[in-house]
């Protein structure tokens, strides 16, 4: 069986991806350009810009002896590289129309639960305008709606729960709903289950686990699987909680994707509880609570690493940034005369301002380039460069530097290793 997955990289994706491969299927798995699955990934592997292809022809040639396809592509809120109109509605709607046409007939499609309650967002907007266009389609569709999906991978909503789990004083924002997360685990089986030609078709399912829990439920279940004790509870004031989805929207207008932006304050205030009655009754699977799948896993230290650096990781890219572009600055500012004094003193003569200028612009544009997600890994390896030379320009020309008390050149040691660690931290997936 040949099987076409959609969003193949994604936390879905990539899970329904091992199940197919472990049950020998063949599988085309559908990525967004530039992807690093594309080197890593075995069988066939198509880089296509998903939210671009909204005609059948973009999908027509991947569709050969297809026997089946996967919709797991989705994308929180619009921003550089993320359209949701598209990866949700026209993208989808052309797949749906080249499968009529290529004659594949089984299509499972991920969608979002309670979108067709409510729409706060273009996220659900879309999500539910992609299920409309699937069920005007004569195929066998499966529509799953999914709550909240946790799994081992630390994607999304799964990495932020750990995040938070690791802090002692748990910051619970205001207005949040009430979650049924879902197994990972479960979601790929329900995917397995209607994959069979015979399975039942035309159907609407809502994916929920087997308890509704509070946000502060979900994070202490996880903090108890760490080991750790129970973290103290603050509610964040109104105004900070719009400050922290304010900073998190001009974060992903940067290029990143946090999931604190102001399309998740809107539908976690919805929450993620429905029915799964239906979907029980369909495929017999029994959902395990959190608490007690998390049991069935053993925790280990990469996990408890990674809980206490994911809220590090915005820190540590803010300050890189700042620190760069506020050196140059000042550079060229109050500090200005202090700079070409300094360049006297190697000796630079009438290059000493000229220096001062451009090694301060130098760092203005290397801390832009980190702020900045397309440019961030170039602007690291800017500010590694830029820290070498200066360390080797110091030592050249004004050696006594080495001997100052407040070590200006002793400190680029630091600086460089907290630039390494960026580096290796800089892939969310």
């Amino acid at each position: 069986m040949r099987v076409l997955v959609v969003g193949a990289s994604g936390l879905i994706g990539s899970a329904v991806c091992a199940m197919l491969s472990e049950r020998g299927m063949k599988i085309v798995r559908v990525i967004r350009p530039g992807s690093a699955l594309a080197a890593e990934a075995g069988g066939n592997v198509v880089e296509l810009d998903v939210a671009q292809a909204g005609e059948p022809a973009a999908w027509l040639p991947h569709l050969s002896g297809i026997a089946a396809v996967v919709y797991c592509a989705g994308t929180l809120q619009d921003g550089p590289g993320e359209n949701t109109s598209g990866v949700h509605e026209r993208g989808p709607a052309a797949l749906f129309r080249a499968c009529e046409q290529a004659g594949v007939h089984r299509v499972i499609h991920f969608s979002a639960m309670g979108v067709e309650k409510e729409q706060p967002s273009s996220f659900s907007q879309t999500k539910l305008e992609g299920d409309k266009e699937l069920m005007a389609r004569d195929l066998d569709w499966v529509i799953l709606r999914p709550s909240v999906v946790l799994g081992p991978g630390a994607y999304g909503a799964s990495a932020l729960f750990r995040g938070l789990a690791a802090l002692p004083v748990l910051p619970l924002m205001p207005n949040t709903g009430l979650l049924q997360v879902v197994r990972l685990e479960d979601v790929v089986q329900t995917v397995e289950i209607f994959l069979s030609p015979d399975a039942p078709k035309r159907l609407v399912l809502e994916l929920a686990g087997p308890e509704v829990l509070s946000f502060e439920d979900v994070v202490g279940t996880y903090r108890r699987w760490f080991g750790w004790p129970p973290a103290r509870v603050i509610r964040v004031p109104h105004l900070l909680a719009e400050l922290i989805y304010g900073f998190s929207d001009f974060a992903g207008a940067l290029g990143w994707r946090p999931p604190t932006r102001s399309t998740a304050q809107k539908e976690i205030a919805r929450g993620a509880v429905g029915n799964n009655r239906l979907w029980l009754e369909t495929t017999q699977i029994q959902p395990l609570a959190l608490s007690e799948a998390l049991a069935r896993t053993p925790v280990s230290v990469q996990e408890r690493w990674f809980a206490k650096l994911y809220l590090l990781k915005p820190i540590i890219f803010v300050i890189l940034s700042l620190f760069w572009a506020s050196t140059g600055i000042v550079s060229l500012t109050s500090g200005y005369g202090i700079g070409v004094d300094l360049m006297r003193r190697t000796g630079a003569g009438m290059l000493s301002e000229p220096s001062v200028v451009a090694g301060a612009l130098a760092d203005i544009i290397v801390g832009l380039a980190i702020a900045i997600r397309r440019t961030s890994r170039i602007g690291l390896y800017g500010a590694v460069g830029l820290s070498v030379f200066y360390a080797l320009a110091g030592t050249v020309l004004l050696p006594e530097l080495w001997n100052e008390p407040l070590g200006p050149l002793t400190k680029i040691f630091p600086i460089l290793a907290l630039h390494f660690a960026a580096l290796a931290i800089l892939k969310e997936r």
